[in-house]
């Protein structure tokens, strides 16, 4: 029995029957009115696991960024002008990101993730930004690396504006693509330098669970034969206890 009816199965029969001049909803329909008035919230909460604690992942005026002079601000979309990655100053352990990217033909950027050394790409965990959805299963975009291929295609046509969530906790890595989970790795299962779980090989001198679990978080620029570009908006961070 739902809550309306609940409330109906309990007016008296009296109260069923009387009249009203007044012409405004019935009793069900204010219930009805004031569920819907609650729901809204509720739906808006659902769309991400937590609403409150988030912060820009840049300034517009990219003062707290590292080697900036390769991006800028258009309006509220972040653009890569060179191959520069732009680092952030602080430095990252637990927590959530979130973003939205839209990659040009035969783009290809990344996201790099709690950086031992922002001179060496190999020293942090890349996300991959990238127009290639069908490719080599670690290149492709939503891979992690060299190291995790998405679990699932979930990317939009070339153009269109995708979006990430992605998770560090411990050596805990989920990557939330377009509302599909397409990454849910422990990175201790790394424990050979240069080889993943599976036997495959990889590029990196470390193992994936020796990396740092603290570090700066960076956007590759301009990368690739074609120097496509990629932009990106709506970038927000949120530490984790």
């Amino acid at each position: 029995m739902s809550r309306i009816q609940s409330i109906q199965t309990t007016l008296s029969p009296k109260q069923k029957g009387q009249t009203t001049r007044c012409q405004g909803p019935s009793v069900p329909q204010q219930i009805f009115a004031i569920f819907l008035t609650l729901l809204s919230p509720l739906a808006l909460l659902a769309q991400h696991p937590d609403t409150t604690g988030w912060k820009d992942l840049f300034a517009v005026d990219l003062s707290n960024a590292v080697d900036a002079a390769g991006w800028t601000f258009e309006g509220k979309e972040l653009v890569a002008k060179k191959h520069d990655t732009l680092w952030t100053k602080e430095s990252y352990g637990d927590f959530i990101l979130d973003l939205e990217f839209k990659v040009a033909a035969e783009a290809n950027s990344g996201i790099f993730l709690r950086s031992g050394d922002i001179k060496n790409t190999l020293a942090a965990l890349e996300i991959q930004v990238h127009e290639n959805a069908d490719g080599s299963k670690y290149g492709m975009v939503a891979a992690l690396y060299d190291a995790i291929p998405p679990t699932k295609k979930a990317a939009k046509p070339t153009g269109e504006w995708n979006h990430f969530t992605i998770t560090c906790k411990g050596p805990k890595l989920t990557v939330v693509f377009n509302g599909e989970t397409v990454i849910d790795a422990n990175l201790d299962n790394w424990s050979e330098v240069g080889k993943n779980p599976d036997g495959t090989p990889n590029k990196f001198k470390k193992a994936l669970k020796d990396f740092s679990r603290k570090g700066p978080i960076g956007l590759q620029g301009l990368h690739g034969k074609a120097q496509a570009p990629v932009w990106y908006r709506n970038l927000k961070i949120k530490d984790l206890p």
